[in-house]
């Protein structure tokens, strides 16, 4: 048999299993509202194909590819369990098992390892806690698709309604057009269809009602039979606590911004500040795209080095906000062609840390310019540190920061050398360490950071949503802090 005949072979028995593998992770999901993880990758409703690549991911660990081969029997091991709502990690427990010395069989470490997730000690299933988003632009829909992704078990949170302004004839049917087909995001993973007569949406069996309004005042949500819901504002029409406490309407419990909060409104990065939210607090916002792209890793670096001062310059895809022509805007710049100009703007994003982070001292400065391509976008942090240090030291630093720190679906590590914008579409990551150009010069590290500024941050909206609605389970193995 020739080299090539054994490459084959190796990879159609790999397909096997990882097909294999999808009834199971399909099951705990929705029969116990267990997410299966590969190294902060969702599992969950991916083909053959996707798992097989999200398993070469973990040639970032040691130099080498993680096979099914390895994580299958963790994956049957979880079967066995009497497991609670949770998150596992199979990529997590084959790297602690193989470093683990004890001689246990896989299901003993296993077992042991989702201790928690399991008999007396499990948490109960969530009632599903109702959603609505106002406004269905880019983000919205985005938000949405994420929602209606994570409603497999029935349990977590659910969409129930989506507010806009009336556009006239077959609004809806063109609405729902726009959240099946994305040119940037591709087809929606599912099916959708429209009942006009009844003003709602379904998309894979998620009935969405689509409630018209030019005000929030003009809306009760009781009457469509939502109660205690999160709201999740995605005009960014509100940014204070007076604009945003008037959809505090009936049914409506909790408000959340997707963009900078204005005033008192506390800016929220998940991973970083979220535990830091009050069981009371009813208005909050997300930040920025940015801010929760460079938070992260500002903070794990802080964390280790000690951070004097910095700058951020974030090179931005054009927004919904500039013209594609050149005519008239209120900004001075943003009226020029987006797509066909390099623009130099403003970012809140600076400014923003100091909400997310209270405890870095460091001043920091941050400028922004916009370029023409649609969607994801590289913060370039340059970095005055308490320590000396060497590219070495941060490179496998940040790298493990990525892999296995509490940050790791924050920031996630690439060592690609070609990689482009492009490659970034569809992160679920705040931000993505680029190792090959990252720097470092004594004191001195910058910082090259890709995100995917629309869904990159939705993820981070939702795990926000997710974690005040109480709906947030508990990764196994556990994190070291």
């Amino acid at each position: 048999m020739t080299v090539n005949d054994d490459s084959f072979t190796n990879w159609k028995n790999r397909e096997e299993i990882a097909e294999s593998m999808i009834p199971l992770i399909g099951k705990l999901h929705r029969e116990r509202d267990v997410t299966v993880l590969l190294h902060s990758r969702s599992l969950v409703n991916k083909s053959v194909v996707s798992i097989l690549k999200t398993h070469r991911f973990a040639r970032q660990i040691a130099g080498q590819e993680l096979s099914v081969t390895e994580t299958m029997p963790f994956l049957k091991a979880l079967t066995a369990l009497d497991l609670g709502p949770s998150q596992i990690d199979l990529g997590m427990l084959a790297t602690r098992y193989q470093a683990d010395e004890r001689g246990l069989s896989i299901e003993e470490f296993t077992a042991e390892a989702v201790a928690g997730a399991t008999g007396a000690n499990k948490i109960d299933r969530r009632e599903p806690r109702d959603v609505v988003l106002y406004g269905f632009g880019r983000i919205g829909r985005l938000v949405a698709r994420l929602l209606i992704e994570k409603a497999g078990s029935g349990n977590g949170l659910r969409l129930r309604a989506i507010v806009v302004r009336g556009g006239g004839a077959q609004d809806i049917v063109k609405r729902a057009s726009l959240l099946r087909r994305d040119s940037i995001h591709g087809q929606f993973q599912g099916t959708i269809t429209v009942d006009e007569e009844n003003s709602t949406i379904i998309a894979n069996g998620n009935a969405v009602k689509v409630i018209y309004a030019d005000d929030p005042s003009q809306v009760d949500y009781t009457e469509y039979g939502i109660r205690d819901a999160i709201l999740i504002d995605n005009t960014g029409k509100w940014r204070d606590r007076a604009g945003l406490s008037e959809h505090l309407r009936p049914g409506i419990e909790k408000v959340v911004l997707t963009a900078p909060g204005k005033g008192d409104v506390p800016n929220i990065v998940h991973g970083v500040n979220h535990d830091t939210i009050k069981p009371d607090e009813q208005i909050l916002s997300c930040a920025s795209c940015t801010t929760n792209a460079i938070v992260p890793p500002l903070k794990a670096m802080d964390d280790e080095y000690g951070v004097l001062r910095g700058h951020v310059e974030t090179v931005h895809s054009f927004t919904n906000d500039q013209n594609l022509l050149d005519n008239y805007h209120k900004a001075e710049r943003r009226g020029r062609s987006a797509p066909l100009n390099m623009v130099i703007t403003e970012t809140g994003a600076a400014s923003a840390v100091a909400k997310a982070l209270p405890d870095l001292k460091a001043p920091i400065s941050g400028s922004s310019i916009r370029v023409p391509v649609p969607d994801v976008s590289i913060a370039i942090l340059n970095l005055q540190l308490a320590r000396e240090t060497t590219r070495e030291e941060v490179h496998d630093y940040l790298r493990d920061v990525s892999l296995t720190s509490p940050l790791k679906r924050q920031i996630d590590f690439t060592t690609a050398p070609d990689a482009v914008s492009s490659d970034f579409i569809g992160s679920r990551h705040a931000s993505i360490v680029d190792a090959g150009a990252l720097k470092v010069d004594g004191d001195n590290a910058i910082l090259y950071l890709w995100y995917d500024n629309e869904f990159g941050y939705s993820c981070q909206v939702v795990r926000v949503v997710q974690h005040v609605s109480g709906v947030e389970y508990p990764t196994y193995p556990a994190t070291a802090v």
